[in-house]
C-alpha cells in the first residue's frame, strides 16, 4: 500500500565539471531538505556541459550524497553523463541511497547536440518508494506528450523530472506549462527540479523548481535563486487514472 512521502526539489549552485565539490553542495542540501525523496536538476553532478566526462555510479566522490542520504533516510536523484559496459553513453538519472548509487533512468529523448554523443534511453522506468510509483523523465523527454503517457501507462503516482529551462518569462511558461500537462493528463503528481542559476554552457537558467497537484496546481515552487529546496508531501495518484 502506497504512502504519502515528502519530496523536496532543489536547484543547487553548480561548480563546472567538479563532481566533487557538487556532491557536497548536494550532500548539504538533502541534509536541509529533511525529505525522503530530493530530486536534482539534468547534469547535476556536472553541469550542463555534453563535454563532462561520465560518472560511474561508484565513484568515490559521490560518497558525501551517500553519506547524507544515509543520515536523513532518504533518497536522491541526481542527474551525470554515464557509460555503460559497452561504450554507449547516456544521460542519466542515477539513484543515491544510503547503501550507493545506481543508474535508474536514461534520457529517451535527445534534444539539439545531445545525439552526437549520447544514446537515447530505450524505455520509461519507474522507481518505486514507499510504494509510490515514480516514473522518471529527463529535460526534453518533459516537452515531448508521449512520453509522459508512456510513463504513466506504467501505472505510476508521480512523473519526477529533472531538467533545465532557459532564462525569461516564455521558457518559464514552458516549464509550468509542461508539469501542469502532464499532472491534469494523467491524474498524478508531477514534480520538477531544474537547474537556477549557471550550469555549465549555459550562464543562467530559469530555477523555478516545483511540485504540482494531480489537479495541475502548484503545491510548492522555488524562485529564480540558486541554492533553493522547497517541498511537499507527495501521494498516491487520483483515483480513475
Amino acid at each position: 500500500m502506497p504512502v504519502p512521502l515528502t519530496a523536496a526539489v532543489a536547484q543547487p549552485d553548480c561548480v563546472p565539471l567538479d563532481v566533487a565539490a557538487n556532491a557536497v553542495v548536494h550532500a548539504e542540501a538533502i541534509g536541509r531538505a529533511g525529505a525522503r525523496l530530493v530530486v536534482f536538476p539534468e547534469l547535476s553532478l556536472t553541469g550542463y556541459d555534453l563535454a563532462a566526462p561520465a560518472v560511474s555510479p561508484d565513484d568515490p566522490r559521490l560518497r558525501p550524497i551517500v553519506t547524507a542520504c544515509r543520515e536523513a533516510g532518504a533518497t536522491a536523484l541526481v542527474g551525470a553523463p554515464v557509460r555503460a559496459a559497452d561504450g554507449r553513453e547516456y544521460i542519466a538519472t542515477l539513484a543515491v541511497t544510503g547503501e550507493g548509487a545506481s543508474v535508474v533512468y536514461r534520457k529517451m529523448w535527445l534534444h539539439g547536440e545531445e545525439s552526437d554523443r549520447f544514446t537515447p534511453g530505450e524505455k520509461p522506468e519507474v522507481l518505486v518508494i514507499d510504494g509510490l510509483r515514480l516514473g522518471l523523465a529527463v529535460c526534453y523527454d518533459a516537452a515531448v506528450p508521449e512520453h509522459a503517457a508512456a510513463t504513466a501507462a506504467l501505472g505510476i503516482d508521480a512523473y519526477v523530472a529533472s531538467t533545465l529551462y532557459g532564462p525569461g518569462p516564455e521558457q518559464a511558461a514552458r516549464r509550468d506549462g509542461h508539469m501542469n500537462r502532464a499532472a491534469l493528463a494523467h491524474g498524478v503528481w508531477a514534480v520538477l527540479a531544474t537547474a537556477a542559476g549557471p550550469s555549465g554552457v549555459y550562464a543562467l537558467t530559469s530555477g523555478g523548481s516545483g511540485i504540482w497537484a494531480p489537479d495541475g496546481t502548484p503545491t510548492a515552487q522555488a524562485g529564480p535563486e540558486p541554492a533553493a529546496v522547497v517541498t511537499a508531501t507527495v501521494g498516491p495518484a487520483r483515483p480513475g487514472h
